[in-house]
């Protein structure tokens, strides 16, 4: 099908039915970067034929080389027959306005934490210049320590992850957007061997539940297994963060984490803890706030 393909097509329009055919007949997941097939066919033809990811329609009817045609072909069937996420395929994911450098070591960036930084975080953080000191925790590819400095210009970043590979690929954006200076790249388990304190510490953390990892696409069994599940209810490493952030916070100072769809499990274990859920573009379910005073209600035994 795909050499006959090969032969028979001409335009970009060619390829996008084609591709938005194959994608639904084979009955891919979308959830890395798109939420269905022309979305993610549009993007993975404009990336490869290196044209304007923005800007679909006077390419259209555009008739291409046959060495193009070959190399759209070649990644829209590796997409259907392995299932490999389609930002790995590119070696590429956007968050907002910032696009990253990813593969197989890191998951692809999709946290809602990016959208809460800046403005979004007033009164809590009432001026960007007031962060100093800032702490991505599980930082995998960086994407979000990177967002960080943009926002808090003033802030030396930490980031954190347990995983040496995950932090080969967080110093390839570091290094793209020129912030080797103001990142420094830890590794370690959470809080372990940290020594400094923060005005700002962000988490997005391993949170998919046992149950849940065993059911997942097979886009996801390409991520690394590491970053995904964390116990059996999916809270593991969250209940670390809350059980030793205050320690790292400064005076004032804010946490704010993401938990997938645990919000209700969550509660249900701290329900003596003041959480602020954040409205992102997913719901208000996903991310909560605490500052270092509301983690503080804590006992002398670290528990609530």
């Amino acid at each position: 099908m795909f050499a006959e393909a090969a032969k028979q097509f001409s335009t970009v329009r060619d390829l996008l039915r084609f591709a938005v055919s194959r994608f639904n007949e084979a009955g891919l997941y979308f959830g890395h970067g798109s939420d269905n097939a022309h979305d993610e066919a549009a993007y993975l033809i404009l990336h490869t034929l290196h044209l304007p990811l923005d800007i679909l329609d006077p390419y259209l009817d555009a008739v291409l080389l046959q060495s193009e045609k070959e190399q759209v072909l070649a990644l829209i069937e590796q997409r259907v027959k392995t299932r490999v996420p389609v930002a790995y395929l590119t070696h590429q994911a956007w968050q907002g306005d910032f696009d990253f450098y990813v593969d197989e070591r890191v998951i692809v960036p999709r946290s809602f934490i990016y959208e809460l930084l800046g403005e979004r975080l007033q009164p809590w953080i009432e001026h960007e210049e007031l962060v100093h000191r800032a702490l991505d925790l599980c930082t995998g590819s960086g994407c979000l320590a990177v967002q960080m400095a943009y926002h808090y210009p003033a802030a030396e970043i930490d980031a954190v992850d347990l995983s040496l590979d995950a932090l080969e690929v967080a110093a390839i954006n570091v290094e793209d957007y020129d912030l080797k200076d103001r990142i420094n790249l830890i590794h370690t388990d959470l809080f372990e061997g940290l020594e400094d304190t923060y005005d700002l510490i962000v988490s997005n953390p391993p949170y998919v539940d046992e149950e849940s990892v065993e059911a997942l696409p097979p886009e996801y069994l390409h991520e690394p297994e590491l970053a995904l599940g964390s116990g059996s209810d999916g809270l593991d490493a969250t209940r670390e963060i809350l059980l030793q952030a205050a320690k790292f916070l400064n005076p004032k100072g804010v946490l704010l984490v993401e938990i997938g769809h645990n919000r209700d499990v969550l509660e249900a274990a701290y329900p003596e803890l003041p959480f602020t859920w954040m409205e992102t573009s997913g719901g208000d379910g996903f991310v909560f706030l605490l500052t270092r005073e509301q983690l503080l209600g804590q006992n002398d035994q670290g528990e609530w």
